[in-house]
């Protein structure tokens, strides 16, 4: 029953992070594009920094942005922020319920590190406070206002950061958590800058006082960070689903990667909103998505190796596999078979031989935390059976 219990409490705050994240996401794309296609130099009034004109669902928009703020500040002002907010409360209890409650299953990796649970529990959240603290420190330095080099700099952090979690705990914990510190960067900068900013400025309004002005440019500037943020952070959200990615022997590198590529792919559509053509981000990123598909291809087993028999294949499923992928699963994590995949017999390994080889022998990434202590020999073994057996792909594929 307890397995049944956070199966779906995990699909609930999952359900609840998506639909935020999206409500969130959305928003920060919209508001850039505004940004960034705003008529600033034609018919203006003094007051106003730009308009435009939009159409979408069958109707007509006209929108303004104001220098400083309006001579009134009407009653119904809409704010963004619990979009933010409860995106990341809802992916910080997605976090606590599939990692932190079974971190002895996600967080660790023998192979790596002997920490502890409970070490690795503190590790993932200690390094979502520094984090911050370490970005906003940053961000309130002169380095902020070079751009180029700042953005280096977090770049450098943030990879480092990825690659020390790969040797602290198992890499798909560390690419969570790289994503849950982008995350946590991302509404800490709506918290403690973006909408504090935005209250002191509608206060000046109201009591008739004009606002600094630097407090809009800090919070746009932590709005613009945002924006190049939610591409890599989107990949993380769904890439516990790939371990040729996170389950590659370099998996660092490939986040790393994979984190450039999203933020090219936002610069592109960033500087296309401001009417600047740019015909090389996109086929670069491109060429970097095939370069780490060629990279992270499987490595060849020598086939030639004696395969070893069905039954020993299948004894091997019983040790490492039927605890959770039965018909009625003996792990306690599980009331149900994950991804309805189960291995009681001889043709469901075949028919899944492809999804078994990723998992267990290319990437290594099962089973999870190794808890059955599958060695390398059988990893091996294992694969050369899969090879020797696996269904064609195709029909009349020989």
């Amino acid at each position: 029953m307890e397995a049944h219990i956070i199966e779906w409490l995990n699909l609930s705050v999952r359900w609840i992070h998506i639909i935020t994240g999206i409500a969130w996401i959305g928003a920060s794309f919209y508001f850039v594009f505004l940004e960034n296609n705003l008529n600033r130099t034609e018919n203006l009034r003094d007051e106003l920094a730009g308009n435009l004109w939009a159409i979408h669902g069958g109707g007509f928009y006209y929108l303004e942005k104001y220098k400083h703020a309006p001579k009134t500040i009407p009653a119904h002002l809409h704010w963004f922020k619990w979009e933010a907010y409860f995106t990341w409360l809802s992916g910080f209890t997605l976090l606590a319920i599939v990692y932190y409650y079974n971190a002895k299953i996600y967080m660790l990796n023998p192979s790596v590190s002997s920490i502890s649970a409970g070490q690795s529990i503190g590790l993932g959240i200690g390094t979502l406070l520094v984090s911050w603290l370490v970005y906003d420190l940053l961000c309130k330095s002169a380095l902020v206002n070079k751009k180029k080099l700042f953005a280096l700099l977090g770049f450098v952090l943030i990879v480092a950061m990825a690659y020390g979690l790969t040797q602290l705990i198992s890499a798909r914990a560390a690419y969570i958590h790289v994503g849950a510190v982008i995350g946590t960067l991302m509404v800490a900068n709506v918290f403690f800058v973006i909408i504090p900013s935005q209250k002191t400025m509608v206060n000046a309004a109201i009591n008739g006082e004009t606002s600094d002005p630097s407090l809009g440019e800090k919070a746009l500037m932590r709005s613009i960070h945002n924006n190049y943020l939610t591409l890599p952070v989107l990949f993380i959200m769904i890439s516990n689903h790939f371990p040729s990615t996170f389950g590659h022997a370099n998996s660092w590198l490939v986040l790393a990667a994979l984190i450039l590529i999203g933020v090219a792919v936002r610069h592109w559509f960033n500087l296309k909103g401001k009417g600047i053509k740019n015909h090389w981000l996109l086929p670069l990123s491109l060429m970097g998505m095939v370069a780490l598909v060629y990279l992270t291809k499987p490595v060849s087993l020598d086939d030639n190796a004696g395969v070893i028999s069905d039954a020993a294949v299948m004894k091997m499923m019983e040790i490492h596999c039927q605890s959770c992928h039965a018909q009625q699963p003996s792990s306690e994590l599980f009331a149900t078979a994950p991804k309805d995949l189960m291995l009681e017999d001889l043709p469901s390994v075949i028919k899944h031989a492809d999804i078994i080889k990723a998992q267990a022998v290319q990437s290594q990434i099962m089973p999870l935390g190794n808890s059955s202590q599958m060695t390398p020999e059988e990893r091996i073994q294992l694969g050369q059976w899969l090879n020797a057996n696996s269904e064609p792909m195709f029909k009349g594929e020989q």
